[in-house]
């Protein structure tokens, strides 16, 4: 396999757009791409030619405008590129076709910014992303707005925060004497997995309706021994892994780490960064393609956060910077960052955006899946903190507490022998407790749940580190002496926010305590998280740096709580079903033939031991009743729900609806680990985890 020669065979990249293109067509729309200059529209024949070109060279016959609705996936309406020229047809893509089409969108969520009867809803070509073809089509990424111009997706939000952060951002460049055409933010989201058979997942309706199990007993062997971790690759994994990547590879998706995770069946993937915006867009094609390799190979793969109890949950580590098309990293410390005051600056500016902003960055990463799973020890807590490493942890400090600062520098490493190379040590650990980690030259967001869409922590993220860098650049413009000024603003902030830097361990149990006394937020559902994307200043900052309005932004928290109950109400009714159905029929067969066997010993002869069956027969029935009794619980409370009302909702689920779920479930647990395999009606943790060879 030549990986030069196939990496990005099925996008229209650069070096195709060049080739194709006439030359002043390929430059203003290199232009638009590079410098984020208005898009020449008199080019989109020229491009839609040659894009159909290409295109039909590759097996397309149709071509989709792809985009992000506000379900949080993706969305295509497919159309043939053949129109009608007397009785035959030829093949044509036109300019107008490549900039806009006209999608349905009364179906799609609004949150309340429009009225469902309204149907009209635009795709708009967003020429940023590469088009790719696949599976016979031509994908064409767009973003989505309705006729009255409220955007209805993820993509037309996150362009408009990373064109925010660029404008503000060049404004605190050029106090230093540094000009860039732009400032663009990266990614490189990792991302975290499961893989089941097929056949296991087509008995569990928990797995194929809600993505998780409602239920199961703990496995005897989980993750303990800590051995799956970087452990030996099975041959099935390894092949789903190889093919994953050639897929990958020839959408010109960057995957470059590929290893087992630490819970038994679990996996990840982690990609080279790049811009947020086409790292956003890869991210959803990678799930899609996942999920397609997976099934070739006979599997399934389990995005959800934690599809299975008592054992690690999946995320997508986001790792975020900026940079400038010249390549200048603004979160390189440098090897003096003592005396880098635009970076000091630059770390002041994302410690104030993060504190101010905490509530909205915990409520962008919140979901009914990410919330088994934050706060448990395997990712980070619900509070929003911020981990800065020895080195950087040493400098602030020192300007916080006004003492000298001692530099910390990387070391040599080596185990002692004289076989052994000597390697570079980074000056500082890394912390995997904490929810926003510096790592050197950028930030790791790890909060997000393993099926997010990542525009939504970018978004917030773009746009809080702009609207410092604004009150940055405001009070800074027109003084003489830039360095003291900005050093002055640097020790201000830093004292201010430095409440939400925590260098220790965010698992322990003080911290969470400490983190109270600091003010600190600590919402631990979507149903207290959301909220607060209610709230002006939360609200306000989306709508100075232009990413929202305020209708669009109410809309959003809207739809989260919203998708929230639903899911919630979906996972509740699913139970219900899956337990007066089947296990509570099965569990009572089981009993009856107990029962059989009891009074078959006894009409032998009555003095024959019976203790071990009457024991399993109370404990079972006994059960039984507990379940049908939460049963009758559990409905009633879901009859009382307004699901239109979605605050009172969304914390009757959270608060009332889950807690009877979680009831059920110890109950359900605890009756599989005594009744008969043979009798139980679902495949157990132990034949889902390790039914891989």
């Amino acid at each position: 396999m030549n990986v030069p020669q196939m990496f990005g065979e099925n996008v229209f990249n650069d070096a195709v757009q060049k080739e194709t293109l006439p030359k002043e067509v390929y430059k203003a729309l290199r232009a638009t791409i590079e410098s984020g200059k208005q898009l020449d529209v008199s080019i989109a024949g020229s491009v839609a030619a040659a894009m159909k070109d290409w295109a039909v060279s590759k097996g397309a016959t149709h071509y989709t405008h792809w985009f992000q609705p506000l379900t949080g996936l993706t969305a295509e309406k497919h159309d043939s590129f053949i129109e009608p020229e007397g009785d035959k047809v030829i093949m044509r893509l036109t300019g107008k076709s490549l900039i806009v089409g006209e999608p349905d969108a009364s179906s799609f969520p609004s949150g309340g910014s429009r009225a469902t009867f309204m149907a009209r809803g635009y795709t708009a070509w967003d020429p940023t992303s590469p088009a790719f073809v696949k599976e016979g089509t031509l994908y064409i990424p767009t973003v989505f707005v309705s006729y009255t111009g409220e955007t209805l997706d993820k993509k037309s939000p996150l362009l408009r925060s990373m064109n925010a952060i660029d404008k503000q951002a060049k404004r605190i460049l050029s106090l230093f004497g540094i000009t860039c055409k732009k400032v663009s933010t990266t990614v490189g989201p990792e991302q975290e997995y499961f893989l089941i058979t097929e056949e296991m997942y087509e008995r569990r309706k928990d797995l194929q309706l809600c993505g998780r199990t409602l239920f199961g007993a703990p496995v005897s062997r989980g993750q303990e021994l800590e051995d799956h971790y970087f452990g030996v690759l099975k041959p099935k994994i390894a092949e789903f892994m190889a093919d994953l990547d050639k897929e990958l590879w020839s959408y010109g998706i960057p995957t470059k780490t590929k290893h087992n995770e630490v819970a038994p069946a679990q996996h990840e993937m982690a990609p080279v960064f790049s811009t947020t915006n086409v790292a956003v867009d890869s991210n959803m094609l990678t799930m899609e393609i996942m999920r397609k390799v997976a099934k070739k190979h006979g599997l399934v793969c389990l995005l959800h956060e934690k599809p299975f109890e008592g054992i690690n949950g999946s995320g997508k580590h986001n790792n975020w910077s900026m940079s400038t098309d010249a390549g200048f990293n603004l979160l390189d410390p440098g090897t003096s960052p003592e005396h880098n005051t635009l970076f000091k600056l630059v770390l002041a500016a994302v410690i104030k955006a993060v504190d101010d902003y905490q509530g909205i960055l915990r409520a962008s990463v919140a979901s009914a899946g990410n919330d088994h799973r934050l706060g448990a020890n395997e990712a980070p807590p619900a509070i929003i903190s911020i981990y800065l490493g020895d080195q950087l942890g040493a400098l602030v400090d020192s300007i916080v507490k006004g003492e000298d600062y001692v530099p910390v520098k990387a070391l040599e490493g080596s185990i002692g022998v004289p076989e052994s190379p000597i390697f570079p040590k980074d000056a500082t650990d890394r912390n995997r407790t904490s929810p926003f980690a510096f790592t050197g030259n950028k930030f790791e967001f790890r909060m997000l749940g393993s099926q997010a869409n990542v525009s939504d922590p970018n978004i917030v993220l773009n746009t809080i580190v702009a609207d410092a860098f604004e009150q940055f650049a405001d009070e800074l413009e027109g003084e003489e002496d830039i360095e003291a000024a900005a050093n002055a603003i640097i020790e201000r902030e830093l004292k201010a926010h430095y409440r939400i830097i925590f260098n220790l361990d965010g698992y322990g149990p003080e911290w969470e305590p400490e983190a109270m006394k600091r003010g600190l937020l600590n919402n631990k559902t979507t149903a207290d998280a959301a909220p607060v994307c209610f709230e002006d200043k939360n609200i306000q900052v989306f709508v100075k740096q232009g990413v929202y309005t305020k209708a669009e932004a109410v809309a959003r928290a809207n739809i989260q709580l919203e998708n929230y109950t639903k899911i919630i109400n979906i996972e509740a009714l699913t139970l219900l079903e899956m337990v007066k159905q089947d296990i509570i029929p099965a569990v009572s067969d089981y009993v009856a033939d107990l029962c059989t066997n009891v009074a078959a010993k006894q009409a032998v002869n009555d003095s024959i031991p019976c203790n071990t069956e009457r024991d399993l027969i109370m404990k079972l029935s006994e059960s039984n009743d507990k379940l049908s009794s939460l049963i009758v619980k559990l409905e009633d409370c879901l009859d009382g729900i307004v699901v239109d009302e979605v605050i009172p909702a969304s914390q009757a689920m959270a608060h009332k609806v889950i807690p009877i779920m979680e009831e059920m479930r110890r109950v359900i647990d605890g009756m599989e680990k005594i009744t008969s395999s043979e009798y139980w009606p679902y495949p157990t943790y132990f034949d889902l985890l390790y039914s891989v060879k």
